[in-house]
């Protein structure tokens, strides 16, 4: 057995699992033969899953839980285009706060194309969503392919990342390329958010209920933030199988937190939260900015068949909610079945389709029957990193419930791969994004132009005093019409407050964050004024974020100032006054990643926004883990100035790994907890010695017993070496997991400007060069009394 300090420095916590990853590309004797081998962690922890012993049974759910297992960007199987990624860094800036972090955009860090990272994440989760609407003969070709979900389960990967190089436009006339635009593939209809009736101020906390009972809280058992924690729960909960039941318990990390890449747990998380995003009236980042209407050319009337579906998406019982826009784009198009119709009939089709509908078609030409993983041709498709939680979900109470859950990695034609590759950019180059900036264009000039002038700034005057007219009763029902806010809790679709949302949200989606910046500032104070709190929380929540991203020439203190007035905001209207627990925690989570990235001033506030949404409670037990280690590198990543490092938070940094650390071990995640503890014990070796956690008894204490329950929980069984003689050998005590902490010699220089002014000549010189006598650590004499008997000094970790 491989002694501990034998253990290979470079096995990280995340590459454990990786050999359950192993076991998806091994044979099926292999796989059951690696699968079996797990077992739980503890008993505590076994009672708490009771499917973990069936789960490892079954070698195709680890495919369920490939984000874990393989780190960010190797996704070698996509059919979307690679591009360059680079570790994510905060902005260079005053560690003391100053203005050199904000004189950039985010967009030129290495963040913005790392993947994985929270910027990264925000970029590719607030884009166009495009619905799929198919006939039943185009959700029968694909699902002879294998695909059951139909076309939308077939497109959605390759919106993930549009093939090549995308130019967009400003609303200033400029054109900017970006070679990592996404597109969102969704079902029509799914996800809708009902509105909530409009009523004046804050809404009552809820109270007792009627039995006597407490009533339930503010987040709800199906909510989405709770989805999204029981996903991450699963995952990690795998990996502890993983690492306990295929790896040798024999060589534990020696790694701590990775400041440079993001966990991919909470990568995962956030993942899961912005994938969410619900179709809600306050927001248009969900509402379609185009429907995709396709046919087969198996339909024996296909234009009719276009037709109908057109009538279903306008007027039938399948349409979207009133307060959704329904101009939006239609793309049209024809799938070709490749091994069983004609090709010349299809074109001729495809012609007629054009001479009706206009050039927004398309000829898709694929094959129908279904890709096995051994054919020459084939690829694999892997799953949508964007898939929501509760889907997600499902699949994986889908492979704990069924004996014969099938691998869900599906395999495609390399010829059908490119015909999709091609259809994607073509709809998105020459459809998607030209409709998207005609109507910033048209709505910027003949809605945003005139409430920017002086007659728009009259009228929002008329709105806010009413001159002798009323707009609220005191139930807060509308009564007058001086406000277009309708009283079931919306703006409906043509009136100038939701023109100018989907203004802000088209430019957000499109990137043009001035104009996004603008729109949404102005529209802040309008819906104060109207009182539609949810829209006033998220126009906030946005502005705060584009100017977050945005260049500006403002100082660092004035920006910060702006950006906490609109994040209190939206958190106290998401919180308290509408009472959505996902707005506040998004709000709250992406603030902290940008202000985390901006650096200086900001790591400071990025924590203190950590600390709120901590205080609320509005997270979960995972979530709370999440943030902890979070709000640890927060304070790492601030570096201080000198070889002292003043102005840094190594410090504050450990004490909030300890904090992670301790809520890992109460849900028996061991393996976190080794990486927060092994963060901690770094952050503390870089103290001077006489600063360090060894000399405070209750801190020593602490964590020299959460370090034995980190012990106990892992079951490591190792034989210390002894010295040649053979003194005092434990045999069946584990050996600590991390490295011991060298004392310091030097102490700190003392902070007392010398009284020799420099350059007053060469004997002064030399004096403030070197010193008059060395300098000897008290701490060095008294150890060199004691003896060689004394045990090494206590370093806080048992």
């Amino acid at each position: 057995m491989q002694p501990l300090e034998d253990a290979p420095l470079t096995q990280s916590v995340q590459s454990l699992p990786m050999a359950a990853a192993a076991a998806m590309r091994s044979p099926p004797n292999q796989r059951q033969t690696l699968a079996s081998d797990a077992h739980p962690l503890a008993q505590s922890e076994a009672s708490l899953l009771p499917l973990r012993e069936r789960r490892a049974a079954n070698p195709s759910a680890a495919s369920l839980f490939r984000s874990t297992l393989t780190p960010p960007g190797s996704r070698s199987a996509s059919p979307a285009a690679s591009i360059n990624r680079s570790p994510s860094r905060a902005l260079s800036g005053s560690v003391f706060g100053g203005a050199g972090g904000f004189r950039h955009s985010l967009l030129d860090t290495a963040a913005a194309d790392s993947p994985g990272d929270p910027l990264n994440l925000i970029l590719r989760s607030f884009v166009p969503h495009i619905a799929i609407y198919g006939s039943e003969d185009v959700d029968e070709l694909v699902g002879e392919k294998g695909f059951r979900g139909g076309l939308w389960e077939l497109l959605r990967p390759f919106g993930e990342q549009v093939q090549g190089k995308v130019t967009i436009r400003d609303s200033n006339g400029g054109s900017r390329t970006w070679e990592d635009f996404s597109v969102r593939f969704t079902r029509f209809g799914d996800g809708v958010e009902e509105p909530e009736p409009a009523a004046g101020g804050m809404r009552s906390p809820p109270l007792t209920a009627v039995n006597g009972q407490a009533a339930a809280s503010p987040k709800k058992a199906g909510s989405l933030v709770d989805q999204v924690e029981r996903v991450v729960d699963r995952h990690l909960s795998y990996a502890e199988d993983a690492y306990m039941g295929i790896t040798s318990p024999t060589t534990p990390t020696r790694h701590g937190l990775d400041t440079d890449a993001t966990s991919v747990y909470y990568a995962l998380y956030l993942r899961r939260l912005l994938s969410g995003i619900p179709l809600s009236c306050h927001e248009s980042f969900a509402h379609p900015v185009a429907c995709v209407m396709a046919i087969s050319s198996r339909n024996p009337s296909p234009i009719e068949a276009l037709r109908k579906l057109y009538t279903e998406t306008t007027q039938g019982g399948n349409r979207l909610p009133v307060w959704v826009d329904g101009e939006y784009l239609r793309y049209y198009v024809l799938v070709h079945d490749e091994e069983r119709s004609d090709i010349t009939k299809s074109l001729a089709l495809f012609d007629q389709m054009k001479r009706h509908f206009g050039l927004h078609c398309h000829l898709l030409r694929i094959r129908s029957s279904e890709t096995a993983e051994t054919d020459d041709d084939s690829q694999q498709l892997p799953r949508s990193d964007w898939m929501t939680p509760a889907e997600e979900l499902a699949d994986i109470e889908r492979s704990d419930r069924d004996e014969d859950f099938e691998d869900p990695t599906r395999y495609i034609f390399g010829s059908d791969a490119t015909a999709i590759r091609t259809f994607v950019r073509e709809m998105v180059t020459q459809s998607i994004i030209p409709t998207m900036e005609r109507n910033v264009s048209v709505w910027n000039d003949q809605v945003a132009s005139r409430r920017r002038g002086l007659s728009g700034r009259f009228m929002s005057l008329s709105k806010r005093f009413t001159f002798g007219g009323s707009s609220r009763s005191s139930t807060g029902t509308r009564t007058t019409g001086s406000t277009n806010y309708e009283a079931l809790g919306f703006f409906r679709p043509d009136t100038p407050e939701a023109i100018m949302r989907r203004l802000a949200d088209f430019a957000f989606m499109l990137r043009d964050w001035k104009l996004a910046m603008s729109t949404y500032d102005l529209l802040r104070s309008d819906f104060q004024n109207d009182k539609a709190w949810k829209y006033h929380a998220a126009a906030n929540e946005m502005a705060a974020l584009a100017l977050l991203i945005m260049p500006q020439n403002m100082s660092s203190k004035t920006r910060i100032e702006t950006i906490n007035q609109m994040l209190e905001q939206a958190f106290y209207s998401y919180h308290t006054r509408c009472n959505s627990v996902y707005g506040a925690v998004r709000c709250t989570v992406l603030a902290l990643e940008l202000l985390r990235l901006r650096g200086g001033s900001g790591i400071d506030e990025a924590v203190r926004w950590g600390i709120r949404i901590l205080e609320t409670g509005l997270l979960g037990r995972i979530g709370d883990a999440l943030l902890k280690e979070r709000m640890a590198i927060c304070y790492a990543s601030k570096h201080g100035a000198g070889s002292q490092a003043w102005g840094s938070r190594r410090r504050k940094s450990a004490l909030w790994s300890v904090l992670g650390a301790e809520t890992w071990i109460a849900q028996a995640k061991y393996i976190q907890a080794q990486k927060c503890l092994n963060e901690a014990r770094k952050m503390y070796s870089l103290l001077p010695g006489e600063c360090g956690v060894q000399n405070f008894g209750l801190a020593s204490d602490f964590l020299a017993d959460l370090n034995e329950q980190l012990k106990e929980g892992l079951r490591i069984d190792i034989p210390t070496r002894g010295d040649e003689e053979g003194d005092n050998q434990d045999h069946g005590e584990p050996e600590l997991l991390v490295d011991e902490e060298s004392e310091m010699l030097d102490r700190r220089r003392s902070r007392r400007t010398s009284l020799i002014v420099p350059g007053a000549g060469g004997g002064t010189a030399s004096l403030e060069t070197a010193p008059l006598t060395p300098l000897v650590p008290a701490r060095l004499s008294s150890v060199e009394d004691e003896g060689e008997g004394t045990s090494p000094s206590k370093d806080g970790f048992g």
